[in-house]
């Protein structure tokens, strides 16, 4: 299973999924699917989008977790 810590990088700076889509450029959609972790495919350059805005390497953000 592959965990987003969106929710968890958002909520260690306040922001709002509003703040990540503005600052992304990205659809509220997309930042929300990948807050709530209910997306079921992510293009790369939302995932590049994210690293770039959040400074941090795509296994900050995604990491895969055994079940």
């Amino acid at each position: 299973m592959i965990r987003c810590n969106l929710s968890r990088l958002m909520g260690e700076r306040k922001l709002k999924i509003a703040d990540v889509s503005r600052g992304t450029g990205l659809n509220r959609n997309t930042v929300s699917l990948l807050y709530n972790e209910t997306a079921s495919r992510v293009d790369l350059e939302a995932i590049d989008r994210l690293c770039l805005f959040f400074d941090c390497e795509v296994g900050d953000l995604l990491e895969r977790v055994r079940e």
